[in-house]
């Protein structure tokens, strides 16, 4: 009996600490959106409407750019929306000590910092499917790839909100920024976002480098569901390549936070 209350008081703790990050979001959800849309809108307008337009590249290469983008969104959404509120609530606002007084052991405190990432994260990338379907013409995806693609959007929030977890309690709080500034364009350009990984065959060792990149296995995945015709690596590979991110990743950050939490 007691074991079971304390079952649902965890839940009910995490559910309400989970209500209120996605309430304190919506009401800057403007703000928000801004920062995890307005990059990938521009590549998708640059690199494939206006590159386009002058004949640079393929007419159809926004079939393959656009899920790419979906894959960054999600990843980058949750990544930047754990990183940045655990720098501020560690050293600023120290909102985190309410939270850790809840009645919830402290690495379900961190889970729940990783859940509301990816929540975040995998609602930006659905806002940007519109946006990229009005963009972008002759866009086609099967019904049947839809529900594979979502997976794998989430899969994409939550192993970005695990990596923003390892970021936001392992980097000095100072150097966070500079940090995230460093990767970011690495992360970006190795995630197999603007190119199929299975193109790269002709630049082995940047093939190999790619395939060290997380982001690289929600971009193929996103591809392998909703542009089946373009060669990919193995969905199935995609999602346990993505599971074990998720499981590697997490475990290292918990590992920060009861550091960062316990000192």
């Amino acid at each position: 009996m007691t074991q079971a209350v304390s079952l649902g008081s965890a839940r009910q703790a995490f559910l309400a600490m989970l209500a209120r990050d996605i309430y304190v979001t919506s009401r800057e959800i403007g703000a928000y959106l801004a920062q995890d849309l307005i990059q990938p809108f521009f590549f998708l307008f640059i690199f494939v409407r206006v590159l386009g337009s002058a004949g640079v590249v393929s007419n159809d290469y926004g079939q393959t750019m656009l899920p790419g983008l979906l894959a960054l969104i999600s990843f980058f959404g949750a990544l930047q929306a754990v990183a940045f509120r655990l720098v501020l609530e560690f050293e600023w606002t120290l909102e985190i000590e309410d939270r850790l007084l809840a009645p919830l052991s402290l690495p379900l405190v961190a889970m729940e910092k990783v859940v509301f990432g990816a929540c975040r994260g995998v609602l930006s990338s659905l806002l940007m499917v519109p946006i990229g379907l009005i963009v972008l013409s002759g866009v086609s995806w099967p019904l049947s790839g839809l529900a594979p693609a979502l997976f794998s959007m989430a899969l994409g929030g939550l192993i970005g909100g695990a990596v923003g977890l390892v970021f936001g309690t392992i980097v000095p709080p100072r150097r966070v920024t500079i940090v995230f500034s460093v990767l970011v364009a690495p992360l970006l350009f190795t995630g197999s976002v603007q190119f199929p990984w299975y193109s790269l065959t002709g630049e082995r060792w940047f093939q190999v480098l790619c395939a060290l990149n997380p982001l690289t296995y929600i971009s193929e995945g996103i591809r392998a569901s909703l542009v089946p015709s373009i060669a990919h690596i193995p969905y199935w590979l995609c999602t346990i390549v993505s599971l074990a991110g998720i499981a590697g990743f997490g475990r290292l950050g918990i590992h920060g936070f009861l550091r960062r939490a316990l000192r």
